[in-house]
């Protein structure tokens, strides 16, 4: 017997529950025939039409499915709970074309109709909480989504009760709480993402906005330019917009170009909607892009605009904005345009506007930015710093931010263009003290926090071990994009996010209180790129200079570095290697006169030197340039960090751990040599070199040493890793050593390497060590020879068992041994 009309009707609903929209208006459409044809009563006939109004406003027809849903109300003879269903229907197409107010009116009307614990007044609400997301209310958003979900888990629907769960997770990225945002996502994802290919792209679109609200950009915007045709291909032109748009935003900070493309894009999408709201929402975003006309990428290029918006594009947009509900938005756009014109060196068009309240983060510190360009542009170089100090501030203190390394880009990241300013409003000044302090708060922002070891976490580690047994079978890189280790991975993240706490913060240094940590002989150079230019802070314990350098010329010898150094390692014999050599060897010697020997001339030719350095010049090996042959170096994240890591106690080493991974030439050579240096060290070989080994002998040690195969993962920099008898060390592993040994030495090529996030942030291995509680990590960031690590490292820890300093015994073994390779001390060498 075929199914009735009602049995039709249900399953429809379900099938649009699921997000299986084409399968819905089909069966929806055979319900409305069967009704016809068997003269079922009004209300079913009127469900059935509300429900496909819906699902023509998912699919694209917004104004179809308002006319069909209208008509149905219109019909005589209705019951009270028929009408709000369809009320409730009309509040969903409202919601879709981004009518907000209207929206919120219906979906009210329809719940108040409703018996409160049924589980169509808990749909309504699911809708009625998207609305007042956007709005900004997201007290009220909770609350709905609260009582959704226990609706729904209350009549048996699962799946219908994580949606409503992941939402809350949403609603903690709006409020700024990243960790409880990623948390709540990620604990109802993968039943989720079972549940259809639909709600699979919805909560993946979701996800992506907070790891780019952390500063997970690449990650976020590869998210979002996958889910977009996934969307396509669901029949779902609504969603699909959307994440056009969170992709174009996303785009806005170094993409500008591009961004102003995909803004084009889903504006028309929004137009072909019928929702005008949001496709205006979409042209500020193109118009914001257009307007970065002047703005330099990380390298002082500049970036790729397009033509500049005239104002009469810019007020039409601004007061298109303001008529649909988006103070903000419209702030946001003529703060933009205020920015671009006083950059231009003109006034801007119209006057700055006041910031609503309530106004999000961004909003506010380019009201910032305005003020301090204005500021600038008097000639007032003294407010224009104290104003971009106060953004800086207001960023800080309205960060919720844990300890986790990688939570750390989302302050730099909104910071960025305050930190430019102040930064070259500093240089301008050429006063030592101030270029200190400009490089000490862009520095300080990743390297601030202080992180509470986490308790041992068996999920984590069991998570983690899945990870590499992925990875091995799959030697050749394509691993990262398996599905299981997508979930894998964000679930680490997830667990390490929630898992690391603040312990505390470092201070920041000033200037004086630097001065007094440099001994005779001592030099810091704190290296400092305003986006245009590049300046030498050179500090010894009596004075204190500024040095201008040559940035297109340092820019030039740094085009190619990283080949040439790859290809030295691995070509060592034969014509080629006299040819490659020379070529390296005229680019150190390039980078050492343009930026290391007028420095230390006018630091007086010292002994030892610590260096801070921008993102620019994060790929320099920099005892590898002439100037700092023999030299003892510690590369630094900040002078603030040397000196707080300096103050811990220390000792002489005594107790060491080494291991060699599989497959390295002549590693178990190299942690025998080192061995010899020690009494009775812990040495982990072949199959006894596995991570838990290695993890376990790390917490008991003084100085650990890795010999393995290394890999950075520029895209996802925590899954860089060792290569160990049973897979990859990560990034993430390290979370799992109880207590951090003082010095760690990776002798992997590439771990030394970091990928540049925002400007001075740089995140890989050698940056995770430090930020667990290592005091020195010394690695390279380039491919290393295995015979020149063997015979430098090898070298190397009998000055470390004598009780030399790290970066002391790494200079002392390079003069013993005449070897000159890439690999230095990072944090506190000395």
């Amino acid at each position: 017997m075929p199914p009735d009309a009602p049995e039709l009707y249900a399953r429809g609903v379900d099938l649009a529950n699921a997000g299986r929209y084409s399968d819905a208006r089909r069966v929806l459409a055979a319900a409305a025939d069967a009704a016809a044809a068997g003269e079922e009563d009004l209300d079913l006939q009127a469900r059935i039409d509300g429900t496909t109004a819906y699902l023509l406003g998912r699919s694209g027809d917004v104004d179809a499915g308002i006319a069909l849903c209208a008509k149905a109300l219109e019909r005589e003879g209705l019951g009270s709970t028929t009408r709000a269903i369809l009320a409730g229907q009309m509040g969903a197409l409202e919601l879709e074309r981004g009518a907000l107010d209207r929206a919120v009116s219906w979906l009210t009307r329809a719940i108040e109709g409703m018996a409160p614990d049924d589980i169509q007044t808990a749909n309504m609400r699911m809708n009625r909480s998207l609305a007042d997301m956007q709005s900004g209310r997201l007290e009220a958003a909770r609350a709905d989504l609260v009582s959704a979900e226990a609706a729904f888990r209350a009549a048996g629907d699962t799946l219908a009760a994580d949606q409503a769960v992941h939402n809350r997770g949403y609603v903690s990225m709006l409020a700024g709480d990243l960790v409880e945002a990623l948390a709540t996502m990620q604990s109802v994802r993968e039943p989720l993402d079972d549940g259809s290919d639909f709600w699979a792209a919805v909560n993946e679109l979701d996800r992506a906005e907070v790891l780019r609200d952390a500063g997970l950009v690449t990650e976020a915007e590869r998210s979002l330019a996958g889910v977009a045709p996934v969307f396509g291909r669901e029949h779902a032109p609504g969603d699909r917009a959307r994440a056009e748009y969170q992709l174009a935003r996303s785009l806005l900070d170094h993409d500008p170009a591009r961004a102003a493309t995909v803004a084009a894009a889903s504006a028309r999408r929004f137009r072909g909607l019928g929702s005008e709201s949001w496709a205006v929402r979409a042209d500020a975003v193109r118009l914001r892009a257009r307007l970065s006309r002047g703005r330099l990428d990380r390298s002082g290029r500049p970036l790729a605009t397009g033509r500049a918006p005239t104002k009469g594009a810019v007020d039409d947009v601004v007061s298109s904005l303001r008529s649909h509900g988006f103070p903000h938005d419209a702030a946001a756009l003529r703060l933009t345009a205020s920015l671009a014109a006083l950059r231009a060196g003109r006034e801007p068009d119209s006057a700055d506007p006041r910031v609503p309240s309530g106004s999000p983060i961004e909003v506010a510190l380019l009201a910032h930015e305005v003020a301090v360009e204005r500021a600038r542009r008097a000639g007032r170089e003294t407010d224009a710093r104290r104003r971009a100090a106060r953004g800086i501030d207001l960023l800080e203190a309205s960060a919720q931010v844990g300890g986790s390394l990688e939570q750390q880009g989302s302050i730099v990241r909104q910071g960025l263009g305050l930190m430019a300013a102040g930064l070259a409003s500093a240089v301008r000044s050429g006063r030592p003290d101030v270029v200190f302090e400009w490089s000490e708060r862009s520095r300080h922002l990743t390297a601030q926090v202080v992180p509470l070891r986490p308790p041992p976490d068996p999920v984590l580690a069991a998570d983690l071990a899945e990870l590499r047994r992925i990875r091995v079978a799959d030697p050749d890189g394509e691993w990262l994009a398996d599905p299981r280790a997508e979930v894998l991975r964000s679930r680490a993240r997830e667990r390490q996010w929630s898992g690391t706490q603040t312990a505390g913060l470092h201070d920041r240094v000033g200037l004086e209180s630097l001065q007094g940590e440099l001994a005779a002989g001592t030099a810091l150079v704190s290296y400092v790129f305003d986006g245009m230019s590049l300046v030498a802070l050179t500090v010894t314990g009596a004075d204190a200079q500024l040095v201008r350098l040559d940035w297109s010329r340092v820019l030039a010898a740094l085009d190619g570095l990283r080949a040439d150094l790859d290809v030295s390692a691995v070509v060592r014999s034969g014509p080629m290697a006299r040819v490659v050599q020379a070529t390296l060897t005229g680019r150190l010697e390039a980078l050492s006169s343009e930026l290391v020997a007028p420095a230390l001339a006018r630091a007086g030719d010292p002994e030892r030197v610590v260096i801070t350095a921008p993102g620019v010049l994060a790929a320099i090996p920099w005892a590898m340039l002439p100037a700092l042959h023999g030299m003892p170096v510690s590369v630094a994240p900040s002078a603030s960090r040397w000196v707080a890591s300096r103050g811990a106690p220390s000792t002489r080493p005594a107790r060491a751990a080494l291991a060699a991974g599989p497959r390295v030439a002549r590693g178990e050579e190299e942690i025998a040599l080192a061995a010899a240096a020690w009494d009775s060290p812990v040495v982990l070989r072949a199959e006894d070199a596995t991570v838990s080994a290695v993890t376990a002998a790390a917490s008991g040690a003084d100085v650990l040493h890795v010999a393995a195969h290394g890999r950075h993962a520029a895209d996802h920099p925590l899954f860089s890793g060792l290569e160990l008898a049973d897979g990859t060390l990560f990034g993430y592993d390290i979370d799992l050593v109880p207590d951090v040994p003082p010095t760690v030495v990776l002798s992997a090529c590439e771990v030394g390497r970091s990928t540049v996030r925002w400007g001075e942030e740089a995140v890989g291995m050698t940056r995770v060590w430090l930020h667990a509680g290592a005091r020195c990590v010394i690695a390279a960031p380039v491919i290393v020879a295995d015979d020149v690590a063997c015979e430098l490292l090898g070298a190397m820890h009998a000055e470390l068992a004598a009780g030399l300093p790290p970066a002391d015994a790494l200079a002392a073994a390079a003069s013993d041994t005449g070897i000159v390779a890439p690999f230095q001390a990072h944090g506190a060498g000395f």
